[in-house]
């Protein structure tokens, strides 16, 4: 099978490269399409004549075959490239460029010669071969830095170098951009550029802000990475991460901006998945002195973190872990205090996640007196019990005179249970980038910067919530930008220059950014919706059938259900229901 996780990264910098176009001579290897193995290796055994229905191919096993082609495109099976170019390091020194042709490459180098790095022009694709490789060491950072990009074997580190020395050369910011879909490596790839500039840069100061930079690594990781089926450490959030430089190009400080933290994971887990990693550490280290206060035990005791009910990653030790991430916190100046405030935080996340709401009739609920994980959760953050089982069970309503109390559903409350362990997460979370970033902040003049963007990549599970849709969203407009930079503006460039050129034909997903945020599109109406006094999903639902059904093509309605679409991505399609 082909290796299918690829993690996209590129400098601000455009080199130029062409695409082929093709014929079908006599005697030609050819690619055609295969349900096991993606494509299949095939040569032309037959004269193809103009018109013709079907091609005579025969299979690398010598099987001979009669291959179709489309009665409506009449569209030639790609052309394969010559031996001599197969495991070229650089992409487009190929002569034929398509997507067998870069599978088939990428295999090549990756299973063949176990190099996970190939240069697609100004992008770097690398591949996720899931184990630590013994290549990024402080020698081979040192024997990439001062070289040219295309000097040495392709790497992160030289495409970190690249933009090192574009910003020191030109003195024009840079940035790299890391994507690729979820579990391709992305943010072990946003680390590794990091860690690169930390190194051949060093620090302006005595502070040694190039460790603090490194540091705020593992504390993002236990509050923002989780396990998926994807992958054991997946960033549940996107980030871009600014480092400063001063005139001479040595590290003064950085700052952080997040995005799209994944609230719903702190109160819901699939099968296979794990919430934040900080929760089990909490639990891995329950027998501590000092967290003896917060009462907390195995992670199997907490709905919060069993739901998915894989509560160990094998080869990691979440105690372990946590003195990681506690001798981080302590190296970006958040001491013991600070730190022990944030864990009775979160251990009371876990206790509220298990407190029971019970019936009292169709319209009402209750906690039952003593509940002693909201005794818990009370202790630790400094409210009564009585407030918390009265309001976890009613609501308030407001009008121009009058102030209304009424009571909640079981089903309600849960959820409203729910949404404060989310809007507490959040703000913790929020509250640590903020103390990260004041770790990080300098008094020296910036001169220049390096942004590293490392954001999620496209997702589609077998429940997808907003969150899902948002982070696709997201990936939507890098597709865009990706399309710009590397097709339609070089394009135009040669264009403008009257360089003889055979237009490629790119797949511009502007239509589907149209879908989601133009004018009636689906946020547009789901704004409109939330509006309402009665509104809810059906009723959303109905409005985006209406609107979109018969005039976008890439909206669909499932046969089976009337609350739920379909959404063609440009990586695949997508359900919500």
């Amino acid at each position: 099978m082909y290796p299918r996780l690829f993690t996209f990264q590129y400098v601000s910098r455009i080199r130029r490269f062409l695409f082929f176009s093709h014929v079908t001579p006599p005697s030609a290897r050819v690619w055609i399409p295969d349900a096991e193995e993606e494509w299949k290796s095939a040569e032309l055994v037959k004269d193809y004549k103009n018109g013709e229905a079907s091609l005579q191919l025969m299979l690398e096993d010598g099987k001979v075959i009669e291959h179709k082609l489309d009665p409506k495109t009449k569209n030639l099976p790609y052309l394969r490239n010559p031996d001599i170019l197969v495991g070229e390091n650089d992409l487009t020194a190929l002569s034929y460029l398509h997507e067998p042709a870069v599978l088939h490459n990428l295999k090549v180098r990756f299973i063949d010669s176990k190099l996970i790095y190939t240069y697609c022009g100004i992008v770097l694709v690398a591949i996720n071969p899931y184990e630590n490789l013994p290549i990024y060491g402080t020698d081979i950072i040192n024997a990439y830095s001062g070289q040219n990009m295309g000097d040495m074997d392709p790497h992160i580190f030289a495409v970190a170098e690249e933009a090192y020395k574009q910003m020191a050369r030109d003195e024009r910011n840079q940035s790299i951009i890391v994507s690729g879909e979820s579990g391709a490596g992305k943010t072990v790839s946003a680390k590794y550029a990091m860690r690169y500039f930390a190194t051949v840069s060093g620090s302006a100061s005595e502070a040694n802000v190039e460790e603090k930079v490194l540091a705020s690594n593992p504390i993002m990781e236990a509050i923002g990475n989780a396990k998926t089926t994807r992958n054991d450490n997946s960033s549940r959030f996107g980030k871009y991460i600014e480092i400063g430089f001063d005139n001479r190009y040595r590290i003064i400080g950085a700052n952080m901006r997040t995005y799209l933290l994944e609230k719903s994971r702190v109160v819901f887990q699939a099968d296979e998945e794990r919430n934040y990693h900080v929760f089990y550490q909490l639990c891995a280290s329950a027998h501590l002195p000092e967290f003896k206060n917060l009462r907390l035990s195995s992670a199997n005791d907490f709905l919060y973190t069993r739901q998915g009910r894989s509560p160990v990653i094998e080869g990691v030790d979440d105690s372990k872990e946590l003195c990681t991430t506690r001798h981080a916190f302590t190296l970006l100046g958040i001491n013991e205090s600070y730190q022990m405030g944030l864990f009775q935080v979160l251990a009371a996340i876990l206790h509220l996640g298990n407190v029971e709401i019970k019936d009292r009739d169709a319209d009402s609920s209750l906690i039952a007196p003593n509940n002693r994980h909201l005794t818990a959760f009370c202790e630790l953050v400094g409210v009564t019990y009585q407030d918390m089982s009265q309001w976890l069970c009613h609501r308030k309503l407001k009008t121009a005179n009058e102030t209304y109390v009424k009571p909640l559903p079981r089903l309600q409350a849960t959820n409203a249970r729910d949404a404060l362990s989310k809007h507490i997460y959040a703000k913790l979370f929020s509250w640590i980038v903020e103390h990260v970033n004041k770790a990080l902040v300098t008094n020296v003049k910036q001169h220049s910067f390096i942004g590293v963007l490392d954001i999620y990549g496209f997702e589609t599970f077998e429940i997808n919530s907003f969150e899902q849709f948002c982070i696709n969203y997201a990936n939507e407009k890098l597709q865009q930008q990706f399309n710009m930079h590397v097709f339609k503006l070089e394009q135009e460039e040669y264009m403008r220059e009257q360089i003889p050129w055979t237009l490629i034909d790119f797949y511009d997903n502007q239509p589907c950014i149209n879908l989601i945020e133009a004018k009636m599109g689906i946020l547009d109406l789901l704004d409109e919706e939330c509006k309402m006094p009665k509104g809810s999903d059906d009723s959303w639902a109905q409005k985006l059938y209406n609107t979109h059904l018969k005039t976008c093509s890439l909206f669909e309605k499932p046969r089976m259900s009337n609350r739920a679409f379909i959404i063609q991505h440009f990586a695949d399609k997508v359900g919500w229901s």
